[in-house]
């Protein structure tokens, strides 16, 4: 059992826990929503997801968001996942963000889906 994120207690009042594919889910989201330099000691990690909510519309830059999405990712939690695809979207003015991979202790096939209000590629 992992803590779950965001941080909060349980109807016990307990801090929470969950499951492996669950904080899994938690880890890909802290991924794609932290940008470079934002984290102390780990100026490296993330992949800027929120910089690139006002970009402007094209297919240029919905290539290159999927680009560095898919890289930071890959870069962050290779040991925990294969990413097989992202993709994203804009879809009614928010930003659609979506990860296929692998867990590679399961080898099972999992999706995630993310919003984020704003424009964007």
């Amino acid at each position: 059992m992992s803590l779950d994120h965001p941080y909060h207690f349980d109807g016990s009042g307990r801090t929470a826990t969950t499951g492996h594919a669950d904080h899994v889910r938690d880890l890909i989201e802290q991924v794609l929503f932290t940008s470079p330099g934002e984290r102390v000691m780990r100026p490296d990690f993330g992949a800027g997801l929120l910089s690139m909510v006002f970009e402007p519309n094209s297919v240029a830059l919905a290539g290159t968001a999927q680009f560095l999405l898919k890289s930071g990712l890959q870069r962050h939690l290779s040991h925990l996942i294969a990413v097989d695809t992202v993709v994203v979207e804009n879809i009614d003015a928010a930003l659609q963000v979506t990860v296929r991979y692998v867990l590679l202790a399961e080898g099972r096939a999992q999706e995630a889906s993310f919003s984020v209000p704003g424009g964007g590629p």
